[in-house]
């Protein structure tokens, strides 16, 4: 039989209101804005935010996710060689100028994608991944609707002008979000400057699109975008101390008003908006769990990581965290799942964070049982 353990801690968080809010406007001179919390999607500026706008090159961040998404169900691997097809090495646009039937690393062409936008790149891992641009812009629309984006339709994998194309700043935040949960694109996405090899001693030089990866403390990550129908586009992240922030910028009429743009909504919110932490990463020290059958019958449990919540600085919210442990049945090792913290923010579900052993406790033996039975002996 499991036991059940609730804990329900009130606290306030200091946040603080951004003075005067409602009469900011940010980024005044781009068609479309979007600005929100990078892990629990929180928007905290917008306009025009749901309006269906191209965007250009930005959709290659969904052809990003879906490749990261690949190799971590095994179905590529960073260092798998792709042979490109000539219909790759054809696509015009941005381009690391691909060799038909040339060999590269997938490693490579991911690279070419996160820093020069590469379009004959892009089609190459949707070849590789799908067997044609088709089946996978297919499957760009499918994970689009399981992340509810509501308000896109791909058309290719690369941005190009294509009928029926379109989405909107919140959905391009909410893939970029997607994307940022994937560690292994931060070893692209922050690279300012690199080459792409050819046979016979060729070289492409690479510049990154995104110049606040130098230009703006804590920026590692985003994608650029532009054609003449979507105009200057860029959706970005930057983070300070536990705080990550999105920002997406649709129809800019110039490049720098694009950074200039994405810069002022980072500005905006690192001076208004915190991520504090409410459960820290450390032995709870009012928690036990029971052991069943084991030579320590109660063991200490840690949360698997702290927990941090975004919010206005100064404000107070209700923060509530409910504990749940079970009793488990010995052997229990280090590590091993014994619960869950759910914390809520002003009774709504904020995050989850997995309970764990912070002790052994090994299976009782013979002499074990007889004491147990010598201590819980009545006359």
């Amino acid at each position: 039989m499991l036991l059940f353990f609730a804990l329900v801690m009130s606290c306030s968080a200091l946040f603080f209101a951004p003075v005067g809010a409602e009469n900011v406007v940010l980024a005044q001179n781009c068609k479309a804005v979007c600005l929100c919390d990078a892990k629990s999607g929180q928007i905290v500026y917008a306009r025009n935010e749901t309006m269906h706008l191209p965007i250009a090159s930005m959709c290659k961040i969904m052809t990003l996710l879906l490749s990261f998404e690949a190799e971590e169900s095994g179905k590529i691997g960073f260092e798998d060689e792709v042979c490109v097809s000539e219909r790759a090495a054809g696509m015009g646009g941005s381009q690391v100028f691909l060799e038909a039937g040339g060999k590269y690393p997938v490693k490579d062409l991911i690279e070419s994608i996160c820093i020069a936008s590469a379009n004959d790149s892009c089609v190459a891992m949707a070849e590789t991944i799908c067997g044609s641009e088709e089946l996978f812009v297919k499957k760009m629309n499918e994970r689009a609707e399981q992340l509810g984006m509501e308000d896109t339709s791909f058309s290719d994998c690369t941005g190009l002008p294509k009928e029926g194309q379109y989405s909107c700043a919140r959905d391009v935040a909410v893939m970029l979000r997607e994307l940022l949960k994937k560690d292994a694109y931060f070893k692209f996405s922050k690279i300012w400057m690199d080459e792409m090899h050819h046979s016979g001693g060729r070289v492409t030089q690479m510049a990154n699109t995104n110049k606040l990866i130098r230009n703006y403390q804590g920026c590692d990550s985003g994608k650029t975008g532009y054609t003449s129908e979507a105009g200057f586009c860029l959706a970005a992240s930057a983070a300070r101390g536990e705080t990550r922030v999105v920002s997406v910028v649709i129809g800019a009429p110039d490049s720098k008003t694009r950074f200039d743009g994405v810069a002022e909504l980072f500005d905006y919110a690192f001076a208004n908006f915190t991520s504090k932490c409410v459960l820290e990463e450390k032995v709870l020290q009012d928690q036990k769990c029971e052991v069943k059958g084991g030579k320590k019958r109660e063991i200490s449990v840690i949360p698997q990581r702290a927990c941090y919540l975004f919010g206005s600085k100064g404000e107070s919210d209700k923060i509530e965290i409910e504990i749940n442990v079970k009793a488990i049945k010995a052997p229990v090792a280090i590590g091993d799942i014994v619960g869950e913290a759910v914390v809520f923010k002003n009774g709504v579900e904020s995050d989850r964070i997995k309970l764990l052993a912070n002790e052994d406790s090994a299976k009782n033996g013979y002499f074990d049982c007889i004491r147990d039975l010598a201590e819980n002996w009545t006359i």
